[in-house]
């Protein structure tokens, strides 16, 4: 009995270390939003094109960025990266609009963007959404291949998803939460996102839990973006922190 309880404990301790958060050595954190000001953003909205912005769509309030989520659009980053650890908070506001009024709440970060700028340019993103948050996306060519081997690319001018580790079924409807694989927080408080990319291996962690990882991405680097996709959320202490 006390081999097979030493056995158990030995065989939970390599289950929780395989799925524990694993943050590589790093640098000095590049500070991308000090809670002052959008200085290494440039803004896109799909009605106006680059840098106009009349209405406020994406604006400094209280330390936070608040995204009106009333454009489709985006926040992107004026440097490009690779080999990166990248940690951002957010929370919803209230707000949906247009085509997403009354559905799930949308935003995502979507990092290696390259190509022109456009909703939605070739890249990865770490999706953020009520249901959903920690999903895969790939968008207009962009590739990875997941845990379970499948490479998935998204179609030009389209995308494709992969799931987050032990999803449910999901509904797109404003306010819903995951019965069975939530990784959020309740409404109205911050979450923690995580990202690393290290190599050919991409790894998402959402409130410090493993949401997602994969291999051999495609592209490898780029901009990094943070969208307005018809629902208000609000973003802070967003750094960057270049791999050793």
């Amino acid at each position: 009995m006390l081999l097979h309880k030493s056995l158990f404990a030995i065989a939970l301790t390599i289950c929780t270390a395989a799925t524990a958060q694993t943050i590589p050595s790093h640098k000095k954190a590049i500070v991308l939003f000090d809670g002052a000001n959008l200085n290494s953003f440039d803004s896109f909205l799909k009605t106006r094109g680059l840098n106009a912005d009349p209405d406020k769509v994406f604006k400094v309030e209280n330390e936070v960025i608040h995204v009106s989520g009333k454009e489709m659009g985006y926040l992107i980053t004026k440097q490009s990266f690779h080999n990166f650890y990248l940690r951002a908070e957010f929370k919803w506001g209230e707000g949906t609009f247009g085509e997403r009024e009354g559905k799930a709440r949308d935003s995502g970060i979507l990092f290696n963007v390259q190509g022109e700028q456009k909703v939605w340019p070739r890249s990865i993103e770490f999706q953020i959404t009520e249901g959903g948050t920690g999903d895969f996306w790939m968008t207009d060519g962009a590739a990875l291949t997941s845990r379970d081997g499948s490479r998935v690319t998204g179609p030009p001018g389209s995308s494709l998803k992969i799931d987050h580790f032990g999803k449910g079924p999901s509904q797109n409807v404003i306010g819903f939460r995951d019965p069975v694989g939530e990784l959020e927080k309740p409404h109205g408080e911050w979450n923690v996102l995580e990202l690393v990319t290290q190599g050919n291996h991409v790894t998402q962690y959402v409130n410090g839990k493993l949401a997602n990882e994969g291999t051999d991405p495609s592209p490898t680097e780029g901009k990094i973006l943070f969208q307005c996709e018809g629902a208000e959320v609000f973003f802070r202490e967003i750094k960057l922190f270049p791999l050793k």
